[in-house]
């Protein structure tokens, strides 16, 4: 078993993130130089393990492939700027989110490159991310990545993950170059997915093909662009069959799910106003609507009365909690879960952490 020393010295690299300026500020008063406690999260007096399942990482080794591209693994926004923090600087950052766990993921930047290179990448994401998880397994689960412009090797590479590796599942995109996550090529990984019981965290990497529009004042291309990413590949998935040929596959859209959740009805109307443009041979088994009920939502929507809309779409049971760690869109993410007044106890405690630990098998 690899050491938490060598571990440290071998590599593994987390992305910065502005939080640690709020780690300082928690540490005044408890004098200088100490770090500040972590604060236990309770929910009508009962204690509850919070789960992150939205949180990113970064590995060293990855770099040495990339050459000049190397940059794709620091990007220059907020979050990325702190480079490859330590472990402390990590765990002190969550336990200033009050997270007593999180479950990493690396976003796919490899599904533009050869497959050769891409499963070079793999590789070395999900053996370093056993590594890390097994040595802080009281803090970290991790996704698995997968080279799905290759799709038998993304099966051998979820199975390894899933059966040798420990890891939880795997991170995807929202696509693959030109292809959506509903068209047939993918139907082993997805196969395969439902077999093993692997989660599928999706995470939008934008939509390149509407950069003109995006282009401006906003960083529209993130915010706007990656929610509507996860909008189109969840909508795919619903409306070519996908979800109806894979029943049990177990998935968690991140950033809420996109706008998907906020306009749902509309799908239930889309076949009925505009039959011709409808498959007449694909027969869905439910209303559109109710396949966002077997999918499973973060909670990275910023604010209570968002989390109510999304609860009364979805349901309480199917939203689970999400930082976007490192990157500071929701800098204390369990706030508002405790804030929101449309959730009673139990449905908080669930939010918080008990939904992911079922979901994930996490003790």
């Amino acid at each position: 078993m690899t050491s938490r020393r060598s571990l440290l010295a071998g590599g593994i690299a987390f992305c910065g993130c502005g939080l640690l300026h709020a780690r300082g500020a928690s540490a005044q008063g408890q004098g200088q130089g100490q770090a500040p406690r972590r604060q236990a999260v309770s929910v009508a007096g009962r204690r509850v393990k919070t789960i992150d399942v939205h949180a990113h990482c970064v590995f060293r080794e990855t770099a040495a492939l990339l050459g000049d591209d190397a940059r794709v693994l620091t990007p220059p926004v907020r979050g990325a700027e702190e480079g490859f923090i330590d472990l402390a600087q990590r765990l002190a950052a969550m336990d200033a989110q009050r997270v007593d766990m999180e479950v990493l993921s690396v976003n796919p930047f490899w599904y533009g490159r050869d497959r050769d290179q891409a499963a070079q990448i793999v590789k070395i994401n999900n053996e370093k991310m056993a590594e890390f998880c097994a040595a802080y397994k009281d803090r970290f689960a991790g996704f698995a990545s997968l080279t799905l412009q290759d799709p038998q090797l993304a099966v051998q590479e979820l199975e390894t993950a899933m059966r040798r590796q420990g890891l939880k599942g795997a991170a995807i995109g929202g696509s693959v170059g030109t292809l959506e996550f509903s068209d047939p090529r993918f139907h082993p990984v997805w196969a395969k997915a439902e077999e093993l019981g692997a989660v599928l965290f999706i995470h939008p990497q934008g939509v390149p093909e509407l950069s003109r529009r995006l282009a401006g004042n906003g960083w529209l291309g993130n915010a706007i662009g990656n929610p509507l990413d996860t909008t189109i590949a969840l909508s795919h998935l619903i409306f070519e069959g996908t979800l109806d040929r894979f029943p049990g596959l177990k998935i968690i859209a991140a950033h809420g799910g996109g706008y998907l959740a906020s306009y749902a009805d509309r799908s239930d109307h889309a076949c009925l106003v505009g039959p011709a443009g409808c498959d007449p041979n694909i027969r869905l088994k439910k209303k559109p609507t109710d396949y966002l009920k077997q999918i499973w939502f973060d909670s990275l929507v910023f604010t209570p009365e968002a989390i109510r809309h999304l609860q009364a779409q979805v349901g309480a049971a199917q939203i689970v909690l999400g930082s976007d760690y490192p990157y500071p869109w929701a800098l204390k993410p369990v706030d508002h879960i405790m804030a929101c007044a449309s959730l009673n106890d139990r449905q908080k405690a669930g939010v918080l952490g008990e939904t992911a630990a079922r979901l994930l098998k996490i003790a």
